[in-house]
């Protein structure tokens, strides 16, 4: 369900990112880091391959286990109740904000959600910048999604309900539009709160992790307002715009720090532990003193 919607969508992306091309052309003062055509290029070459690639995965039952939590569950809710989908549709967001937060602070799910922040321009083509092909990120971020199954909802409501959050973020993802209304900027997540998403200067490094709400990071302490000029991309950068370079560069730093490894403490940190964390070397054994 999820490729099928995001098939559907196809054409409204490609229209939004045709205006904002053409917007950006006529204006003098656009921003240097706003749309570049090799990167433009590369979002799209990674999003088509995403596409072609992740309905075998699909097909190989990575959403087993939502599926089976769902059967399993004492409570089964109604989709013909509204307000089942208006809960749904809360909840679901809720269960995407810890994935989401997870992404950024587990480093084996982050060399999947790193290929979406490594452009260093940010504008409609790079909500197409996604992962494909890394099935063991895969898996652990559909697991976050088991309590939305277990509290009732139907299994297919929650797929829908997830692409339905990811669809509303893609316009979220351009310098074209300034700060909202204030009580829609409190609530929402908008684009000024997505371009502090992208940054990789503090403060906004690892802040605003929510889909469509943004009440999720103001009650749990990730939350940063736009004050300060953005820059985007890593805190180090990839160097390369090949389609296959930008989806495996993290994954094989990863496989790399592990075999390189000394201890399996340090084996573990580097699967698990936040992106950035390094092994620290044994402490030299105090050579006794000679008296």
């Amino acid at each position: 369900m999820y490729q099928q919607t995001f098939i559907f969508a196809v054409p409204a992306f490609a229209l939004l990112m045709a205006v904002e091309w053409f917007t950006d052309r006529r204006d003098p003062d656009r921003p240097a880091n706003g749309i570049s055509g090799r990167d433009t290029a590369s979002n799209i070459a990674t999003f088509v391959l995403g596409r072609i690639s992740k309905p075998i995965l699909a097909q190989a039952g990575l959403f087993f286990a939502v599926v089976l939590a769902a059967h399993v569950s004492p409570v089964h809710l109604s989709p013909r109740h509204w307000w089942v989908w208006a809960l749904g549709l809360v909840v679901t967001d809720f269960c995407y904000y810890w994935m989401h937060r997870a992404d950024h602070r587990v480093r084996v799910l982050w060399t999947a959600h790193s290929v979406h922040h490594s452009s260093r321009f940010f504008n409609f083509s790079t909500a197409l910048r996604l992962s494909w092909l890394n099935p063991v990120a895969t898996v652990g971020q559909t697991l976050f999604y088991i309590p939305a199954a277990l509290l009732g909802f139907p299994a297919w409501m929650i797929f829908l309900l997830q692409s339905i959050g990811l669809l509303y973020q893609f316009p979220l993802h351009t310098q074209r539009i300034g700060k909202l209304w204030a009580p829609i900027e409190f609530v929402f997540n908008t684009p000024a709160h997505h371009r502090v998403h992208h940054g990789s200067n503090n403060p906004y490094l690892d802040k605003n992790y929510g889909g469509i709400l943004m009440i999720w990071d103001r009650v749990f302490g990730s939350f940063a307002p736009e004050i300060e000029p953005i820059r985007y991309g890593l805190t180090k950068d990839i160097g390369t715009d090949n389609p296959i370079k930008v989806n495996y560069r993290e994954l094989a730093n990863l496989v790399g720090d592990v075999r390189h490894a000394e201890t399996w403490r340090g084996r573990v940190g580097y699967v698990f532990g936040p992106p950035g964390w390094t092994e620290q070397p044994a402490p030299a054994s105090a050579e006794p003193i000679a008296i």
